[in-house]
């Protein structure tokens, strides 16, 4: 795969704004499918949910999307993923999540996530090894096993 040229830096409450309308963008369809809240208070809450551990994701200086992960001693979790509608689709979700899991393997642990029932990116994470583990009126959480790769590190 050629290098996409994607970096990550923490994110600064300078960033707010931008990950407002980045979410409004990104999650407002299938918030609304899921029956989930729209209003600005619900973004306001998940955009500062775990806030410390938020990744600004880069292409150059742009800032194009959220990448944010929690590493505990024996999971890790990857918290959101959400890319600018006009970077979709060229490979750089996919890049992120393989990244982060070449790390849990080395690691030695497993990764979780949930996601919306009927998000697109349901069929990524399947790809990824992900598998639902659990199911809500709303959501799938998913697991992805530590590989055997990560075994031999």
């Amino acid at each position: 795969m050629k290098n996409l040229g994607i970096t990550l830096r923490a994110a600064t409450p300078a960033d707010e704004p931008f990950l407002f309308d980045l979410r409004k963008a990104t999650m407002d369809e299938h918030l609304k499918r899921a029956g989930e809240p729209t209003d600005e208070r619900s973004h306001w809450e998940r955009l500062r949910y775990s806030y410390n551990d938020a990744c600004i994701v880069c292409c150059g200086s742009e800032a194009i999307g959220l990448f944010k992960s929690l590493r505990g001693s024996d999971e890790w979790a990857i918290v959101q993923i959400q890319i600018l509608p006009a970077y979709q689709g060229r490979g750089i979700g996919a890049h992120l999540i393989r990244e982060f899991l070449q790390r849990a393997d080395v690691a030695g642990v497993p990764v979780k996530l949930s996601v919306l029932k009927g998000n697109p990116a349901i069929n990524l994470y399947h790809r990824f090894g992900f598998r639902v583990i659990n199911t809500t009126d709303t959501s799938l959480q998913m697991r992805r096993e530590l590989t055997a790769v990560g075994l031999l590190c």
